[in-house]
């Protein structure tokens, strides 16, 4: 499964609960996006990064 380059989010893994109370396996995936940032030696690096980090990135800039 694919995880997030800057925090490491991977997928969690829970039940559905029915009204009657019946649990079924489930996962939730991170939201990822591919996006291209400038590293550190000024080169473009394409990357996949969760929203929640790229929301942060955007207000650190």
């Amino acid at each position: 499964m694919a995880k997030c380059a800057s925090c490491g989010k991977g997928p969690s893994f829970g039940s559905n609960v029915s009204f009657s109370k019946r649990h079924t396996k489930r996962m939730w995936r991170p939201n990822l996006q591919k996006t291209t940032i400038i590293n550190d030696e000024g080169k473009p690096e394409q990357i996949r990064i969760c929203t929640r980090c790229m929301r942060t990135m955007m207000k650190v800039r």
